[in-house]
């Protein structure tokens, strides 16, 4: 019996799994700092300064601040002013003001993400096969509401329903966040249920620590993907190949 024909359920990842992001993140910054008349901003810091500043923000006020009742643009706000402070870049109110809400606007559109070209057929054929789908993501509300239908996945067509950290207050690696999932694909068994991610740490440790199938799309040839595989876990390039496995007997595990 293959694992298809055991399943009710998937839950999936987004950013490394269904989509990408474009380019780099000094290319959004640069272009809001130009739009307010300001030098592009110096790539290799701005990289460096919104890396702790995003994860100075997850630390004090995860979940895009839902404890903290923070508001969503709030949240991204004292970010992104952290991200420029680091890198060594201050703007009065007014100039930070017009970058901001560029930055914001750019990240909330389809504009810096890239889907791959088998997230659509895949999600599809999965509903084909009478599979309910899940997203389960640490996003927050414009990925279910703006960026995925923008980028042609949405809800009722690609997907049945999203687990999403910002609106939830709970983000992987807490098996909790997947323990919601199931409640919402109408309480389903975790042993009918497979999980797909792109991390070890936050998709398939804590889906297969409550008993859920799992496995990994590594498709950028991470150098970590040997030792997944040596620990047991499924690894694999990329969703096509998800689906052939997924059909074969080599699934039955």
């Amino acid at each position: 019996m293959t694992l298809l024909a055991k399943l009710r359920c998937v839950t999936i990842d987004v950013t490394g799994t269904l989509m990408a992001y474009k380019g780099e993140l000094g290319d959004y910054y640069c272009m809001a700092a130009k739009a307010a008349g300001q030098p592009c901003p110096d790539y290799k810091r701005m990289h460096e300064g919104f890396k702790l500043a995003y994860k100075e923000m997850a630390k004090n006020y995860p979940c895009f601040g839902y404890a903290a009742k923070m508001s969503n643009i709030i949240w991204w706000k004292t970010c992104v002013r952290d991200s420029f402070v680091r890198a060594g870049y201050v703007y009065d109110e007014e100039t930070f003001e017009k970058i901001f809400r560029r930055i914001y606007a750019s990240f909330g559109s389809s504009a810096p993400y890239s889907v791959f070209p088998d997230s659509q057929p895949f999600l599809r054929w999965l509903r084909e096969q009478g599979i309910k789908v899940g997203i389960v993501s640490n996003a927050e509300y414009r990925y279910q509401d703006v960026i995925l239908p923008a980028l042609g996945l949405n809800e009722g067509s690609e997907w049945d329903f999203g687990v999403f950290s910002g609106l939830e207050g709970v983000e992987k690696p807490n098996p909790k966040i997947y323990e919601i999932a199931l409640e919402r694909g109408g309480n389903i068994p975790p042993e009918q249920t497979l999980h797909i991610g792109d991390s070890i740490r936050k998709d398939y440790e804590p889906a297969k620590s409550i008993g859920m199938h799992a496995l990994l799309v590594d498709r950028f040839k991470t150098p970590e993907a040997e030792e997944w595989r040596k620990s047991g876990a499924v690894v694999l390039p990329d969703l096509f190949t998800v689906q052939e496995w997924l059909s074969s007997n080599e699934s039955d595990y």
